[in-house]
């Protein structure tokens, strides 16, 4: 018996139908013995349909008014699990985001968590009631209702099983857990037992959507035993830990991210500074830089090209255009049709091989590879990205075929 954190996503909650059976889950685990705390997301595609409301009213609704509007999402979701749990006969309260103690920073829309007031909710449990928390939002210090960006619930359930020190926090999806590839595009992909914080972390931000990937960091920074599972299937799901046992093999998945873009400075001066001067004021605009690659220096000029998510495309085009004497390019090429097409495996480190058989994999299939980037447990290559899914599968293909 102990404390265990459930996150049910919108998939999860989406109708009548999915919020009993979720009611189940929760009042299941509950008369075990356990106490409950639960954290939902929107359901369905609530958010999208909110933001679709909001720009038929402004299509450029400040930051702010859009956090207002889009935390009403969750707060549908809590309300009504709690209806099927009271049906049910069980105990139960439900608390928005900042009735549960979720302080923030005041970055609207895109908030981290701070801290988490436990008064509320530790009082909740000691009158031995299922509590059940709307993810994705909080309060910062002037009492304004932030979000914390797409995928936020993630990070709201791991951030109270750090908090109360739960037993189990278990993120439940509309998978059996995390898999060697998207079983969507790759039939033959497997579901692996267990995974390491740092393996999830790196799939999580190379594009593969089962965890967001703020909720993978703050799970290894407290050592949160998490687990990845099915609300459908009731079938064991993937563990998250630091270590785990050997794997025959030394690459644990394949992800894919068709949201980002190219761009390359044609002619710059090959002089020390200049990438300090492009990425510094990327940065400063708030322009995340992914693969970045130079060329060697030529007729004195050299080229850099680097990658972006394709929101922040036209804000760093037009920033670059605005400094281009500053800093000193002929042109600038932009490229939105590519994809990222990752490896990623903690064994890969002492394994020269495992980049050449990426490669040949590629090869074989006749898809050229743009740009490589690669780090201690992944190797990332950009493509043309109406290669990106037969890539996933050729890849798959090579490093996992024949193994069950």
């Amino acid at each position: 018996m102990g404390l265990v954190v459930q996150k049910f996503g919108g998939t999860s909650v989406k109708d009548a139908d999915r919020i009993k059976h979720v009611a189940q889950i929760i009042t299941d685990t509950y008369k075990k013995g356990n106490s409950v705390v639960v954290v939902l997301s929107a359901q369905g595609d609530t958010t999208d349909d909110l933001i679709d409301k909001a720009r038929e009213i402004n299509p450029n609704g400040s930051k702010r008014e859009m956090d207002m509007l889009l935390s009403t999402g969750e707060q549908i979701s809590i309300a009504l699990c709690a209806m099927a749990i009271e049906k049910l006969g069980y105990p139960v309260i439900s608390l928005t985001g900042w009735q549960a103690g979720f302080k923030t920073s005041s970055a609207y829309s895109d908030a981290r968590i701070k801290k988490i007031d436990p008064e509320r909710i530790q009082a909740e449990l000691d009158r031995k009631n299922i509590v059940i928390v709307a993810g994705f939002q909080g309060l910062n210090k002037y009492d304004d209702v932030t979000t914390l960006g797409r995928g936020g619930s993630d990070t709201s359930a791991v951030a109270l099983a750090a908090a109360f020190h739960a037993d189990l926090c278990q993120i439940y999806t509309d998978v059996d857990g995390v898999f060697t590839a998207d079983p969507r595009i790759v039939s033959e992909a497997q579901k692996l037992d267990e995974i390491t914080y740092d393996e999830m972390l790196e799939l999580a931000t190379l594009g593969a959507q089962v965890l967001h990937n703020r909720s993978v960091e703050l799970a290894k920074r407290y050592n949160v035993n998490l687990e990845v599972v099915s609300s459908f299937s009731g079938k064991p799901g993937t563990k998250v830990r630091e270590v785990v046992k050997l794997e025959k093999t030394n690459v644990s998945g394949i992800a894919k991210d068709q949201n980002i873009a190219r761009l390359a400075l044609v002619g710059l001066r090959d002089e020390p500074g200049v990438a300090f001067k492009v990425f510094s004021l990327l940065a400063k605009n708030k322009v995340n830089v992914d693969i970045i690659l130079q060329s060697i220096g030529r007729d004195e000029t050299k080229d850099i090209s680097f990658t972006v998510s394709r929101t922040c495309l036209e804000t760093a085009e037009k920033i670059l255009n605005e400094h281009r004497e500053a800093i000193g390019f002929k042109n600038i090429m932009v490229s939105d049709k590519i994809a990222k097409i990752s490896i990623v495996g903690a064994g890969m480190v002492n394994n020269p091989g495992v980049a050449a058989t990426m490669f040949e994999a590629l090869s074989d299939a006749g898809i050229n590879i743009q740009m490589i980037s690669t780090s201690e447990i992944k190797v990332s290559v950009l493509i043309d990205e109406k290669d990106a899914v037969r890539a996933v599968q050729v890849i798959h293909g090579k490093f996992f075929n024949g193994e069950k």
